[in-house]
């Protein structure tokens, strides 16, 4: 009886001691942090202190996808693997709601702490991610700081005198209206979506006999579209060329609005821009 007494005292105080070190794990801040996803990459990158490690996704490497590409050359690369991940012993795993879910599973199966981040819709989303990670990371104060300076840069761009329109117009005729941080971007810039005329929402098709009918003030192209491709064959149209002749072109880097942050500023200021001469 008294080695079973003894026993169970041993396994309570070990649960005990375990659920007090979790408990103090939670409270820690964690130095050791590891992002899967190329948006959580960038804010990772904006926020991480001195004394924390980081590894960031081999998209992050990308200069297409990545505003921060550069500056991801000196991070610790990693593949997005269960497994090479969790061998990194990390405190933390930023990962996004795209990733692939067996991934995110398994890590946390294997007892590691993963937080998930929507896609950014808006700069007010931008705003909340920024805080959220700083808080979990334990950099708030500097999170805080560059959310004022993106509002400031915000406030500060010189927005066009008349309302235009503009048009987003994408590979395979898509565009995108509210719902969307580029929407979201052209409506900061001081113009109307054409989105808005012909009843869209997010992502969709603009059949290009409307996009011709409507007259945009604007069109807006992405910088990645011009390589030979079955899905950009619908902007060499005749009939494109000929609505740049009367509309202002304007190519916009799909890196500054497929993840959100900071940067994603001067997509606004490209846009008024254009709304401006």
């Amino acid at each position: 009886m008294a080695k079973k007494w003894k026993v169970g005292l041993a396994l309570w105080l070990g649960l005990v001691g375990w659920v007090f070190s979790a408990a103090h794990a939670t409270q820690t801040t964690p130095r050791k942090i590891v992002s899967i996803n190329v948006c959580t990459d960038q804010l990772a990158m904006m926020l991480v202190g001195k004394d924390q490690w980081l590894s960031v996704s081999r998209l992050a490497l990308d200069p297409e996808l990545s505003v921060l590409a550069a500056e991801a050359e000196n991070y610790p690369i990693n593949n997005t693997d269960a497994e090479e991940i969790f061998l990194m012993k990390p405190d933390l795993v930023l990962a996004g709601t795209y990733n692939s879910r067996a991934t995110v599973a398994m890590l946390r199966k294997l007892g590691l702490r993963v937080e998930e981040f929507e896609p950014t819709l808006s700069f007010d989303d931008i705003a909340e991610q920024m805080l959220r990670i700083g808080a979990l990371i334990g950099r708030e104060e500097e999170a805080r700081r560059q959310i004022a300076q993106m509002k400031a840069d915000l406030a500060a761009i010189k927005r066009p005198e008349q309302r235009k329109t503009l048009a987003l117009y994408y590979a395979n005729s898509y565009t995108a209206g509210r719902g969307t941080l580029i929407d979201d971007a052209v409506r900061l810039a001081g113009f109307d979506n054409l989105t808005d005329r012909i009843g869209v929402e997010g992502a969709a098709r603009l059949p290009m006999e409307l996009l011709v009918m409507e007259k945009p003030d604007v069109l807006v192209l992405s910088k990645r579209q011009w390589t030979p491709a079955l899905a950009e064959e619908n902007l060499a149209h005749p009939a494109i060329h000929r609505m740049v002749s009367d509309a202002r072109l304007i190519e916009l880097d799909d890196k500054l609005t497929v993840c959100g942050g900071p940067f994603s500023v001067e997509a606004v200021a490209r846009l008024a821009e254009a709304g401006r001469d």
